[in-house]
């Protein structure tokens, strides 16, 4: 993970004094237990050229985390890509450019606009390229987005969020290092550290001068603060500071793997309803939909993750058992945790964790009342989604099929970009007509009909956030 800062033209060595850094000698510390390196590669008064660089220790990165037993959490790029981590660990090494107070003698350097060529990466990113430019361009920057040098049989390398990002332009190093301290964790999209009130002071500081007026200053907030609720506070604080009215953003999307999104339930006149987490209204319309079932003994709750909805089915009349299916090791630990509390409920039943997944066809899942995808098909390979779908309705044969999955088509009332994805993880988030469409191919062969609904707040135009199919096998044509 680096950051190449180029400048060039009269006293581009000036630089140099801005930073604070001898260019003759190496920077070499280590910050927050990662080794942080500053050294010059070119250095004259009319060329400079600084290269940043920071090398963590990858098992410190998870020596003290819960999760440390897992072997997955080994397994990330956290170690080499350019993320909010990285921005922490050069932090330090960057405080007298980044707060603006050289040796008196060069403080008139500070507001000197240099022409800059800054480059980035390898960086992992969601959003499409032309948001990336989006988020730079309005700075004054000429952008350049490369993918790096790889050779593959397939088109690997076009899908990858992975990319090299060089900006181009005049600006002051001041403002260059902290609009890159700021959007570099905007494009990661993943925060290593608790996010808090804090981060207002950050968003101020390191935005002063460009972020008010900036095109996607929404998308900066929201994928800086991440929660509903800090961000209301920010706005309302920064209306307060200013003496401006700013727009309040009402809803946002949790990018994290147990799926924190938060939707306002519909509320008549003059009765506050609490806000209810759009996880928890999934759930429910799930279990609506399976109390209704004539039968429901047997059910599979297909990537479980930790539990948490079949911890919910267990004391539901009429159940007499539970398979949480779920592949990660991690999550089913945690899933055990939670079935074994539900001991203390005489009206519930345990969940039988199991160790599986939807590539490898198990026996024991076959003809079961009940099979439940919660959110879990955006998380698969479009092109392999297909034949994962049809070794469910021709090989499994639940009577009941209940997939839930988001509606791109609401992302706008979240504020989003329309390429962007609510998720990391997720493969696609498809419209309410490409899930229909899609529901009608995977039946075409298979003796089910299906009933499409919504879950969460509905609004005009945009439908609900999640979309439900429910597939029930046709009484005249099961197997005798």
């Amino acid at each position: 993970m680096h950051i190449t800062l180029k400048a060039t033209g009269t006293h581009a060595g000036m630089i140099s004094h801005l930073l604070a850094k001898n260019p003759y000698n190496t920077y070499d510390r280590t910050e927050k237990g990662a080794r942080v390196r500053m050294v010059y590669t070119v250095f004259t008064e009319e060329e400079v050229e600084i290269v940043i660089q920071a090398s963590p220790d990858s098992i410190d990165l998870v020596k003290n985390s819960p999760d440390s037993y897992d072997i997955t959490q080994y397994i990330n790029d956290r170690e080499f890509v350019t993320s909010s981590l990285f921005c922490t660990y050069i932090r330090g090494s960057l405080g007298t450019a980044l707060n603006g107070k050289p040796k008196e003698d060069y403080t008139e350097w500070v507001t000197h606009p240099f022409a800059l060529e800054l480059s980035f990466g390898p960086v992992a990113s969601d959003l499409p390229d032309s948001v990336v430019e989006g988020l730079f361009a309005p700075l004054g920057y000429q952008v350049a987005i490369e993918r790096g040098e790889a050779d593959y049989s397939f088109q690997l390398k076009n899908r990858s969020t992975v990319r090299y990002v060089t900006l181009s332009g005049h600006q002051t190093v001041q403002y260059a290092l902290r609009q890159l301290l700021l959007l570099i964790p905007v494009l990661d999209n993943y925060k290593h550290y608790y996010i808090s009130e804090e981060e207002f002071d950050k968003l101020r500081r390191y935005g002063e001068g460009w972020l008010p007026e900036h095109p996607l200053r929404e998308l900066i907030i929201r994928r800086t603060l991440r929660f509903t609720n800090l961000i209301e506070q920010f706005e309302q604080s920064d209306s307060a500071e200013t003496g401006t009215k700013k727009h309040i953003e009402k809803e946002t999307v949790q990018a994290q793997k147990d799926k924190h999104e938060q939707v306002q339930q519909p509320q008549e006149e003059g009765n506050q309803q609490p806000t209810v987490r759009l996880n928890e209204l999934r759930y429910q319309a799930i279990m609506d939909v399976i109390r209704k079932l004539p039968r429901r003994q047997k059910i599979v709750d297909f990537g479980s993750g930790e539990g948490k909805l079949s911890a919910r089915m267990a004391r539901m009349t009429g159940i007499e058992e539970i398979w949480a299916v779920e592949p990660s090791a991690y999550a089913q630990v945690r899933a055990m945790e939670r079935f074994a509390k539900l001991e203390r409920h005489t009206d519930a039943i345990i969940p039988t964790p199991m160790m599986g997944s939807l590539f490898y066809y198990d026996e024991q899942l076959r003809g079961k009342d009940v099979m439940i995808l919660c959110e879990v098909i955006e998380h698969v390979d479009e092109h392999r989604l297909n034949r994962v779908m049809k070794t469910i309705v021709t090989e499994y044969q639940p009577n009941v099929l209940i997939v839930t999955t988001p509606n791109r088509e609401y992302n706008e009332v979240y504020r989003m970009n329309q390429q962007e994805l609510r998720h990391g993880d997720h493969r696609f988030e498809w419209n309410r007509s490409e899930f229909q469409e899609r529901c009608e191919q995977w039946i075409e062969e298979a003796p089910y009909s299906i009933a499409l609904k919504g879950i969460g707040e509905e609004v005009e135009g945009f439908g609900q956030p999640t979309q439900m199919a429910i597939f029930t096998r046709r009484k005249e044509q099961k197997e005798a």
